[in-house]
């Protein structure tokens, strides 16, 4: 069983508008001394959306540190005291323009922990309503609406890339097979 290691030293190196890099110097549990580089996150969160049955609500969305345009699920960065349910609804509607009438916590992940505090919580949106997206300066965002099985097709084929959409895409995909299965649900 792994131990927690002591931690000697704490360094904020950087903080940033959504992140901040320590470097902790530390003890493990054999006596050795290293060092370990944490970037902090407030947390995210990643929506499920469904306008139409069987259509998945995409983005087209540039990314910077990818160097490229990706298809995503519509996601966001908590506020401080923010709680997910209710970034979950604000990045809907300011990225997509669409309103949900109820927010369903699917699961929680990490998403990188080996480096990263990030816990990303992964929303179901039920009942949408469609508005104009309110996005932020410079955000570069086209609502793509993908048939869900061909969602499924782009995650297998590499099309889809990014690390919560594929996890999105493939949670889903096993619920609706355990609710054919069960007869349970409209997964």
């Amino acid at each position: 069983m792994a131990h927690s290691p002591e931690i000697l030293n704490r360094e904020k190196v950087y903080t940033g508008r959504k992140v901040a890099l320590e470097v902790h110097r530390i003890r493990d549990a054999g006596g050795r001394e290293t060092t370990r580089e944490v970037v902090r996150h407030p947390g995210s969160v990643a929506i499920l959306a469904f306008p139409k049955p069987g259509t998945l609500l995409l983005e087209r969305i540039w990314r910077y540190a990818a160097e490229q345009t990706l298809l995503e699920i519509p996601a966001g960065t908590l506020e401080p005291d923010e709680a997910p349910a209710a970034c979950a609804a604000r990045e809907l509607a300011e990225e997509t323009g669409y309103r949900a009438a109820r927010m369903e916590p699917l699961l929680t992940v990490h998403t990188s922990p080996g480096i990263l505090t990030e816990r990303l919580t992964l929303f179901l949106a039920t009942d949408l309503e469609e508005g104009e997206p309110e996005r932020e300066p410079g955000e570069q965002i086209e609502n793509v609406l993908v048939p869900f099985d061909e969602a499924m097709a782009m995650v297998r084929d590499g099309r889809i890339t990014d690390g919560k959409t594929a996890l999105a895409v493939l949670f889903w995909n096993a619920r609706r097979q355990e609710a054919s299965k069960t007869g349970k649900g409209d997964a």
